[in-house]
């Protein structure tokens, strides 16, 4: 096969799947792994595609942060169906903590207004959504306000997470990276996160399948350390796959 072959069939395998493997490659190319990374750094020169370790995408991995007004307005429809799914794992009269995000704000907006719960959360939209439900006891962590994704953070916020012990925590996220696990662009934030994550027993995280093959700037947790995923039917067959090997349920709206 020649250069032009492998590159060929290179880039049909990433616009099929989003993302390859160089093991992978080296055996259905028959050739070394090292002339994989060749092929595929000369890819990414040209603009092609982006290289990780072991493996290259269509898509850069990599997220900014943006303000949550921005990214409110983004697969609405998904986000919802993502919310109502969750709402059904949620039982009367149990603690429960939200992260922030706009997916979680969907999901407090939609919780029962005359369900008892007690809501631990860091997001002030968060806050502002389950105000007016008389049966939901609400407590606001405070903290340095990140007025991009309207939530507070810093030590003040993970002290006072210290002192809670809760059954779930519901939690969205930039990134799922099959590699590097969770992740969110602020590197605070998911501090907080990770002690959300020490402070419930079950973690289940609402996101749509754009977020899969992504990495933000700060490492929330490894996939290992999450329950349940939420996500849409846009999910690729390998994460769903690899996810449910790993012993997480999958649900998919």
């Amino acid at each position: 096969m020649t250069i032009a072959e492998r590159h060929k069939y290179i880039l049909e395998k990433l616009n099929e799947a989003g993302i390859v493997h160089v093991a992978d490659l080296s055996k259905e190319l028959d050739v070394t792994v090292v002339t994989v990374r060749k092929d595929l750094k000369l890819l990414e020169d040209k603009g092609l595609l982006y290289r990780s370790h072991g493996s290259a995408t269509l898509n850069s991995p990599y997220v900014n942060d943006r303000p949550v007004q921005e990214k409110k307005l983004e697969r609405v429809e998904e986000k919802m169906k993502i919310a109502q799914a969750a709402i059904r794992l949620v039982v009367e009269d149990e603690a429960i903590i939200i992260g922030s995000g706009t997916t979680v704000v969907s999901f407090a907006q939609m919780l029962p207004k005359n369900q008892k719960l007690t809501v631990l959360t860091a997001a002030m939209n968060v806050t502002l959504a389950l105000i007016d439900s008389p049966d939901v006891e609400i407590v606001q962590l405070g903290g340095v306000v990140r007025k991009s994704s309207s939530s507070v953070v810093g030590n003040y916020a993970e002290e006072m997470m210290r002192n809670f012990a809760c059954s779930k925590l519901f939690l969205s996220v930039d990134g799922i990276s099959l590699d590097f696990g969770l992740t969110t662009s602020h590197l605070m934030e998911a501090h907080l996160n990770a002690q959300m994550i020490k402070s419930v027993q079950k973690t289940i995280v609402l996101a749509d399948s754009s977020k899969f093959g992504k990495k933000g700037f700060g490492k929330i947790c490894n996939l290992d350390d999450i329950d349940v995923v939420i996500t849409d039917s846009g999910i690729q067959e390998m994460y769903r796959e690899k996810l449910e090997e790993m012993g997480i349920e999958v649900r998919v709206v």
